[in-house]
């Protein structure tokens, strides 16, 4: 069972999704918080849970007829993380760093699925990277890599945007080039970790794939990413705590340009599909 924002009369509430159907919370479980962000509780989620597995199928519905929105839209931070594959290092002419290359970004960047991205005026070249999210699930700080992935909630699927021409210009222009509204589209699911687990071995199986209007494509997996998952837990972790809710986008398998009218998407089987479509800033 996956966690995730539907819209509902104008508003977004938090919501399952099982493979029999979408269901809100709210319909389930009123008691609950009519927040998706708070659900991340360690505590709340499996009453969660439980309350789903004991409702009526009625009040599940087709997953194609929910409009899914962002999950949550204020988290305490965002990091990114630059360079982590060598690969797209290389695109940027790039080495990949010994230590994170990471950079936070403002919750004013995040939209959900089919929420269009837009290329703002001051940029010619903007690009799009699909990634794979770490969303924390319990206060973390000064963990170790052996327990960091115990503090996590889950994973989810990100299309993280750079005004590369920006970029281009100077590498201390990297928050600049990364924090335009609209740079930060993630969802439409959660995928907690106790279903990470059950379909894969390690999260170094799992595959990230950049795609746009579904001919070009950029992949990778992440036992091939310079800093993995629980490392940059860790290692963010040191630095700063970790909240409930704060995401880790761990880098891309690769960037492509997109231009107005091109139908971007993040695809990571098993974990899931995040599409949207672009636009040029008027």
């Amino acid at each position: 069972m996956r966690l995730a924002s539907i819209t509902r009369d104008g508003r977004a509430v938090p919501a399952v999704v099982a493979e029999h159907g979408v269901a809100a919370v709210e319909d389930f479980a009123p008691g609950l918080p009519a927040d998706t962000m708070e659900l991340l509780d360690n505590k709340l989620w499996p009453e969660v849970v439980a309350s789903a597995e004991q409702a009526t199928a009625e009040i599940f519905t087709p997953a194609e007829t929910a409009t899914f929105t962002a999950p949550y839209l204020r988290p305490h931070k965002i990091w990114g993380i630059g360079l982590n594959y060598a690969d797209h290092a290389a695109d940027l002419s790039e080495s990949a760093p010994d230590q994170p290359a990471s950079f936070i970004k403002g919750d004013h960047t995040i939209i959900g699925p089919d929420e269009p991205i837009v290329i703002p005026r001051q940029s010619n070249r903007t690009t799009v990277e699909a990634e794979l999210g770490i969303v924390i699930g319990r206060y973390c700080r000064n963990v170790s890599e052996e327990e960091a992935l115990d503090h996590v909630w889950g994973v989810t699927t990100i299309l993280d945007q750079t005004a590369e021409d920006i970029l281009r210009m100077n590498p201390r222009f990297l928050t600049r080039a990364k924090n335009f509204p609209t740079f930060f589209c993630f969802g439409p699911e959660l995928v907690p970790m106790a279903d990470v687990r059950a379909k894969f071995r390690s999260l170094d199986e799992i595959e990230v794939t950049t795609v746009v209007n579904t001919d070009e494509r950029r992949s990778n997996v992440v036992a091939n990413m310079t800093h993995r998952p629980g490392s940059l837990v860790s290692f963010h972790s040191q630095m700063m705590p970790l909240f409930p809710g704060d995401i880790i986008s761990t880098g891309t398998p690769g960037a492509i340009v997109v231009a107005d009218g091109d139908v971007a998407q993040a695809i990571v089987p098993g974990i899931g599909t995040l599409t949207t479509t672009v636009k040029r800033e008027a």
